[in-house]
């Protein structure tokens, strides 16, 4: 276990840290004592049934959605549902390759086993279940890598689904965004000070969080982010500057075996693997009545790819939304984007 006071509440907000026990793994091995760090808004009615489950993306944690989607004004309403937000694995705040300790310290740092998309939401259901009493959701919510946590309840848990709105994010990875993925994890590991995973901090590791925030700079935003310098809505003077003073303090604050955690899940990302790889058949066990909403000028996950994968899926409905940041676009900067999720979402919930 190494210190990093990135992963404390003075950065992410309050949370809870919430036991599950002995959790087996689809890769093989198990994490003794897993802990997943969620944070809670509104109040679970006495049928326990007005549940919402928000997942997190890569990097990301409770706290962007806390900031910018949940709220009175908001289609998730903590006066009308009790929504969860469940921290992933990997990511920092729950059981992850930096602060695996007690227990965990056998998998601690560079011996921390793969986790599967899957192993997420097997944890978040038996966290559900056990500790709230939740058996059924109202709706199922992430964008990005909760996209494919999304995809992966609506495939694994269909009857306790009834509503899910997977946003810019995919069923089954591509192999564009297997090597885009890859590209990202070998800014890192390829840094002398990554020592094999087994540095001492994350400082170490610097020239190789930078070079990451280098890649998703040029993937994780849009040409059109750039040509038309929206940086400079930021209060940004170059694009260097918003490099310097954004996008590299942004992961230069990260755990790197945490984002290679995450990342070496996120590329594996794959339902089919519920139907002997038959994408057809796996997206055909959806029960829920569902939003695909990509974001138009998405990078790595474009809108055919989610189109292709909407004529699979039962039930489900197109809502593209309009964001010249692309795949960032999930931060809520511009201030046209919360509307239109808001708008696609309450159309789901009242439904």
């Amino acid at each position: 276990m190494i210190e990093n006071a990135y992963y404390t509440p003075e950065f992410h907000g309050d949370y809870e840290l919430i036991g599950i026990g002995r959790l087996d793994l689809e890769e093989g091995g198990s994490i003794p004592d897993c802990h997943l760090a969620v944070a809670t808004f509104g109040t679970l009615n006495e049928a326990r049934d007005n549940a919402i489950l928000v997942t997190t993306w890569y990097s990301g944690t409770h706290q962007i959605f806390r900031d910018v989607y949940i709220g009175p004004d908001h289609a998730l309403n903590p006066d009308r549902y009790f929504i969860v937000v469940i921290n992933q694995i990997g990511n920092g705040l729950s059981t992850s390759p930096h602060n695996a300790s007690g227990a965990n310290a056998s998998i601690g740092m560079s011996k921390f086993p793969h986790v599967r998309i899957g192993d997420d939401v097997v944890a978040q259901e038996r966290l559900l279940r056990e500790h709230f009493g939740i058996e059924q959701l109202q709706l199922v919510v992430g964008g990005s890598m909760g996209a494919q946590q999304t995809y992966e309840w609506m495939v694994r848990f269909p009857e306790k689904v009834r509503r899910a709105a997977p946003i810019a994010g995919t069923a089954q990875n591509t192999p564009h965004d297997f090597l885009y993925t890859k590209a990202l994890m070998e800014a890192i590991t390829s840094d002398p000070g990554f020592k094999d995973g087994e540095y001492s901090s994350n400082a170490d590791v610097e020239a190789g969080l930078k070079r990451h925030a280098g890649i998703w700079a040029v993937m994780g935003f849009s040409t059109e982010f750039w040509k038309q310098e929206v940086w400079r809505a930021l209060e940004f003077e170059s694009k260097e500057a918003f490099m310097e003073g954004f996008l590299e303090p942004y992961f230069t604050a990260m755990d790197p075996n945490d984002l290679l955690c995450m990342a070496w899940k996120w590329q594996r990302g794959d339902v089919a693997r519920h139907t002997g790889g038959d994408l057809a058949a796996a997206l055909g066990r959806n029960r829920a009545t569902a939003r695909v909403m990509p974001i138009n000028e998405d990078m790595f996950f474009p809108v055919r790819d989610h189109e292709s994968e909407l004529e699979l899926t039962p039930n489900a409905q197109l809502r593209i939304i309009d964001d010249v940041l692309g795949h960032l676009g999930l931060f809520g900067v511009a201030p046209t984007y919360i509307g239109q999720v808001d708008q696609h979402l309450n159309e789901l919930l009242d439904s």
